[in-house]
């Protein structure tokens, strides 16, 4: 199975209720499913948006809360669903942490967010991730990553060294950094010579206007998929072959030079 149907499920969201947050989640999956998406793709924190003020509140361990319930819907449903909420890492500590639902109903990967971004206070009220992660699927092999992430090609080369076909990044991207977000999303792919699969949330927190612009960039930078800034549903379908053919019509992991620059 090379070929993958993906949804994205670019929508407003409803700043610290999560169970609203979740109706609108059920119903992207059931429209998902009707589709014939193989994965759903969520916003970043899309459960309760930016109130991290509210962390100890609304988060929890990673097999309760909002979690469970997209694990049920990904059973449900016959789906994988990515996307991030706020979990409990310790003792006081929560994180950004993004889980990979799968149709049987388990979690196949958890990643925290690395890099906190300060111009949305993160680093005050989360703790940041300590490890990349990669997981094989029935349809190759995805990294995660979440918004703030895609700034550091330090990771995506990490995950394309580790085999990693597909890059998977929610997130609450703002105006108006559009042009860095488009810029970027094509420069891991090109890179790194991988998918890259971006959902980003819509509206406005105070003066904060989220964009959407949702994508689906290709091994050489094409845009197979990028929605504008109004909710919806926008699906599209890849072949992960292209990452192998690409990276034997320009093999530049093997004319990498880790002896000069490090590996």
């Amino acid at each position: 199975m090379s070929k993958l149907h993906i949804a994205l499920a670019q929508f407003d969201l409803v700043f610290g209720d999560p169970q609203a947050n979740l109706t609108h989640v059920a119903r992207f999956s059931a429209e998902a499913a009707q589709r014939g998406a193989d994965v759903l793709v969520l916003p970043e924190l899309w459960s309760t948006a930016y109130d991290l003020e509210k962390a100890e509140r609304h988060a929890t361990l990673v097999d309760e809360g909002v979690f469970a319930a997209v694990r049920q819907l990904a059973r449900q449903h016959r789906l994988t669903i990515i996307g991030s909420s706020l979990s409990v890492l310790g003792p006081e500590r929560y994180g950004n942490t993004a889980t990979v639902a799968t149709p049987d109903g388990t979690t196949a990967a958890v990643y925290s967010k690395l890099h906190l971004f300060r111009l949305m206070q993160e680093e005050q009220f989360l703790a940041a991730g300590d490890r990349a992660v990669s997981a094989e699927m029935p349809w190759g092999k995805l990294g995660l990553g979440i918004c703030y992430d895609l700034r550091f090609p330090e990771l995506f080369r990490h995950y394309a060294l580790d085999g990693v076909q597909i890059v998977f990044l929610p997130s609450e991207w703002p105006h108006p950094r559009l042009m860095h977000w488009r810029t970027l999303l094509r420069a891991r792919a090109i890179e790194n010579q991988l998918f890259v699969v971006a959902c980003n949330r819509i509206g406005r927190v105070g003066d904060t206007h989220f964009f959407g612009h949702s994508a689906v960039i290709d091994p050489w930078g094409e845009t197979v998929l990028e929605a504008g800034d109004v909710a919806g549903l926008f699906s599209a379908e890849i072949d992960l072959d292209l990452v192998a053919a690409v990276r034997r019509k320009i093999p530049i992991f093997a004319d990498r030079r880790p002896d000069v620059y490090g590996s």
